[in-house]
């Protein structure tokens, strides 16, 4: 028995996300009183590998093939499938991304497996195994409970601290014979952006709504967001006006995310932009209506035209910075 985690690689490296995902992982292992093997497909050297080790991997399977350069759901599902079974894998974990929420279902069927989708923390209990999530975009919370003999979970971004262990992994080369007609996708371009932080990867985001009255007045929320080292978000009407480009557009029908610091400027809080952001660890809120819904959800909250706090607010972050 043994607890599998598949983590992604961006060009060769790993992102926090991944040691996110061996952290819990070994956590799981922890109660379970077993071991954690980490799956990497695709070409990752062998420094970049071991480094997983540090997050309580024990052992590393490296699979390199030449028909898995590109996401193929059937295909990743095929291999993680097969691994989970030669490693007698009784927990399989991957992220709640767009990967994770297109290979946990083939895979569940493969395995026969129940799934635990979008957990937020470690099982309350082993007998019956019972994992925690938000449902409801995040308006209430509910204990799932997994019956089959391997369970899957997905985990949400950003909601298990990273803990370094120590652990010295060993990275072995797992040779896969892939069937070649699960391959079903063709990849003919790839346009990449560049020299921008990604909104999912970013642990602080300032984001601005309708409040902000137009694009021309955006320069402050960007000014904002690269003194905090963070990323621009905005809510769906704002991406609708053509104010800010759809790929910052968070919410229910946009980007979810989990960042640790999210700051909505002229938000109203509607229903579903809170569903995209309410795991946030620490909302800000600034807004000039008293009564916005957004407030309900802030940690923290400042009743005042943007126009006018945001000066403020870039001049303190300048002289916190100097000091």
């Amino acid at each position: 028995m043994s607890v599998l985690v598949y983590t992604e690689n961006w060009d060769g490296k790993f992102k926090k996300l991944s040691y996110e995902l061996v952290s819990y992982a070994s956590a799981i292992a922890g109660m379970l009183n077993t071991t954690v093997s980490v799956l990497s497909i695709g070409d990752v050297d062998a420094a970049e590998l071991e480094s997983l080790g540090r997050y309580g991997a024990s052992r590393i399977l490296s699979v390199k093939n030449e028909n898995l350069k590109s996401l193929d759901s059937q295909a990743y599902a095929a291999v993680i499938g097969d691994i989970a079974i030669k490693t007698d894998a009784s927990v399989i974990i991957l992220s709640n991304n767009n990967t994770g929420k297109a290979v946990a279902p083939r895979l569940s069927v493969k395995l026969k497996a129940g799934v635990g989708a979008g957990v937020s923390g470690l099982p309350s209990s082993l007998d019956p195994f019972t994992v925690y999530k938000r449902v409801y975009s995040g308006n209430a919370y509910a204990n799932v409970v997994i019956n089959t003999g391997i369970k899957i979970l997905t985990l949400a971004q950003n909601s298990f601290e990273i803990v370094e262990t120590g652990n010295k992994a060993e990275v072995e080369d797992f040779p896969y014979d892939l069937n070649q007609d699960l391959v079903k996708t063709l990849v003919r371009d790839v346009q990449k952006q560049t020299g921008k932080l990604l909104l999912t990867d970013a642990e602080i985001v300032v984001s601005g709504g309708r409040g902000m009255k137009s694009a021309d007045n955006w320069a402050p929320l960007v000014e904002l967001a690269d003194l905090l080292g963070g990323a621009t978000a905005c809510s769906r009407p704002v991406s609708d006006e053509g104010w800010r480009p759809h790929e910052e557009h968070t919410g229910q029908t946009g980007k979810i995310i989990a960042p640790d610091l999210y700051i909505a400027v002229g938000i109203s809080g509607a229903t579903q932009h809170i569903a995209g952001v309410s795991a946030s660890k620490c909302i800000v809120a600034i807004n000039n209506d008293k009564d916005a819904p957004v407030f309900d959800v802030a940690k923290y909250g400042i009743v005042g035209d943007a126009m006018k706090v945001l000066p403020g607010l870039i001049e303190a972050v300048k002289n916190a910075k100097k000091d």
